[in-house]
């Protein structure tokens, strides 16, 4: 057990903190408009850790003392690297609640990579924790997006749906998608209610999008294990692809999601398509195909 340092410490490393972010890296819009504070405001840090703004203001006045559960979320919401961590958790007197090391990160297991490598015209996702796309295959690159562009830690299912405009674009019944993805994340979120990881997706989004943020207050819930998709691609039109999920035998929580259509049906031609134009797009930039 530590001892918590001078109250007015706390409350100035958090300053600190929130100085050095910019709304753009913490996935907040820039409005554009004049900002009395450099980085973070007070409000957009509360929205981010999902506690209320005078909570926070009393935390930075130190007029309230921090619980280990709300430490956790500011670390999540401010990006605090290890030491930063450990340092916030020294001053505020819960060394012991430290946690001894980040949640273990997520692999797909052998099996599956091979599945996705074997349907060569299926786009197929591995979906984690929180809807975390934690691989994918050429078709689902050359349906959705190229993930391998996209940083680690914003691959994630949802918040594409509601943040990228190609991903958003593609979907052509979106409001009846991305209500039934936010069911299928409140379910994940009685899985490990505490997960501060979560707490910061969903703070993030809501304070993005009115319609996440109204969605996620209704509390629907649907495991969004079977479907069919409507999708508009710019470039080959429509599709109606069925879309499944199933679980990974394993325990872990992991889903596979497939997306398929009726063999010489006209989705199924043109995810053919789609999938060798990728290919060849993917072949000629590696310089694997000579002209």
């Amino acid at each position: 057990m530590s001892n918590p340092a001078a109250p007015d410490e706390l409350g100035a490393f958090l300053k600190a903190c929130r100085s050095r972010l910019s709304p753009a890296q913490v996935g907040l819009p820039d409005l554009g408009s004049h900002r009395k504070v450099r980085g973070l405001r007070r409000e957009e840090v509360a929205s981010l850790a999902v506690i209320s703004v005078d909570y926070y203001t009393r935390l930075e006045q130190g007029r309230v003392k921090a619980s280990a559960s709300v430490l956790e979320t500011l670390a999540r919401a401010l990006r605090l690297d290890d030491d930063q961590q450990a340092y916030l958790y020294e001053i505020a007197g819960k060394v012991d609640a430290l946690p001894r090391r980040r949640r273990t990160t997520q692999k797909v297991r052998p099996a599956a990579r091979r599945l996705l490598d074997q349907l060569v015209d299926t786009p197929a996702l591995v979906l984690g924790k929180r809807l975390h796309v934690l691989d994918w295959n050429r078709a689902a690159a050359a349906l959705f997006v190229d993930f391998s562009t996209i940083p680690a830690p914003e691959r994630n299912y949802i918040r594409l749906m509601f943040t990228h405009p190609l991903v958003r674009g593609l979907h052509s019944t979106w409001t009846h998608d991305a209500r039934d993805a936010v069911a299928a994340l409140r379910m994940e979120a009685a899985k490990d209610p505490d997960d501060p990881e979560l707490a910061v997706l969903v703070g993030e989004l809501s304070v993005r999008d009115s319609d996440f943020r109204t969605w996620w207050a209704e509390r629907y819930v649907n495991s969004a294990s079977f479907g069919t998709k409507q999708y508009h691609h710019p470039t080959l039109g429509d599709l109606t692809l069925d879309c499944d999920t199933w679980q990974s035998p394993d325990g872990s929580g992991q889903r596979l999601m497939v997306l398929t259509a009726p063999a010489g049906s006209p989705s199924d031609e043109r995810l053919r398509i789609l999938t060798a134009w990728h290919s060849d797009h993917d072949a000629r930039r590696t310089g694997s195909v000579t002209s």
